[in-house]
């Protein structure tokens, strides 16, 4: 019997990394997570531990603890860093920190502690900014609106210069909105349709900006996870770019509304940009799927009312305890 894949999830306690580190030990991987802080997620890494996963602490930055994280590992998924385009203009400084110097310290903890490794980073549709054409394909060029898309980007380079002149393995998932169990709640950088469920489940307004008619493609968590896995355990994914998304643009009106009906609770309220943020929106956004349909054969499962359905009756769970 061969052993069981070693799999290390950096931001393993996170929202995506939830998820993905639970599928990876339920296909019987051998995993471990990395958290900056788990007395911050405590609940869910002693559940996490108490299934047979692994818990370390360490941080992004810290080249001597991503040295000791990924030694002897076979995949890598890199989750963690800062999120939210708003967050990354009001405060640039904290996400050039941990989303570039982060990354490079991986990198150079890869580059002496494991070349052999499989990695996968996780970044974000934001890396297109605004796209006249959809749906947007990998191949069309990024035009970012904030700091953090200008950071992902850096990222991709590096990635280019590590694997040319140290031979590091590694593949790019593009992720677009990804919603579904697992946000904490009150998480409002980003993560617009847990946010919004929250909001409705409490009986909240659910703030829109503007008329809400931007389109948007929503991915359901799930889908996403079996993507990320699908990338790391494919030879055809080395050194390729690959948008995760569902294909299919909804408004954010419209998603709104579905949620307002599913919860039973709350209502859409239209509210004015705040300035910044109007600054810097995307407008519609649809990802151009095809790539990862023909050469990783991953296409999504979960329609957005499927998806939101599932969310909702999950968030009701906690209340009803």
């Amino acid at each position: 019997m061969s052993a069981a894949p070693r799999s290390l999830v950096i931001g393993g306690l996170g929202f995506i990394g939830v998820n993905l580190s639970a599928r990876l030990l339920a296909t019987g991987h051998d995993v471990t997570v990395v958290t900056p802080n788990r007395a911050r997620h405590e609940a869910r890494a002693a559940e996490f531990a108490a299934g047979g996963g692994h818990v370390i602490e360490g941080d992004l930055r810290d080249r001597d603890a991503m040295a000791r994280a990924v030694s002897g590992q076979q995949l890598v998924f890199n989750l963690a860093g800062e999120s939210g385009a708003v967050r990354s203009m009001e405060d640039p400084w904290t996400d050039l920190d941990v989303n570039c110097r982060g990354n490079l310290s991986l990198l150079e903890a890869l580059r002496t502690a494991n070349r052999d490794v499989r990695l996968v980073f996780v970044g974000s549709r934001l890396q297109y900014g605004k796209q006249a054409a959809q749906p947007v394909g990998e191949e069309q060029t990024p035009e970012p609106l904030c700091l953090h898309a200008i950071h992902k980007l850096t990222v991709e380079r590096y990635l280019q210069l590590y694997a040319t002149l140290f031979g590091l393995r590694y593949t790019i998932a593009r992720v677009t909105n990804p919603y579904g169990p697992g946000q904490p709640e009150g998480r409002t950088a980003y993560g617009v349709v847990n946010r919004l469920i929250q909001l409705a489940l409490a009986d909240e307004p659910l703030a829109v900006y503007g008329d809400g008619a931007q389109r948007r493609d929503y991915i359901y968590v799930d889908d996403l996870v079996s993507a990320l896995i699908a990338l790391a355990e494919s030879p055809v994914s080395v050194g390729r770019a690959y948008n995760v998304g569902s294909g299919t643009g909804t408004r954010l009106i419209d998603m709104a509304r579905t949620i307002v009906d599913l919860a039973g609770g709350g209502r859409v309220e239209h509210v004015e940009w705040p300035p910044l943020a109007g600054q810097i929106e995307t407008g519609d956004f649809v990802a151009d799927i095809t790539r990862i349909e023909r050469e990783i054969g991953w296409r999504p499962g979960v329609s957005l009312r499927e998806g939101l359905e599932r969310t909702v009756a999950l968030s009701r769970r906690p209340a009803q305890q």
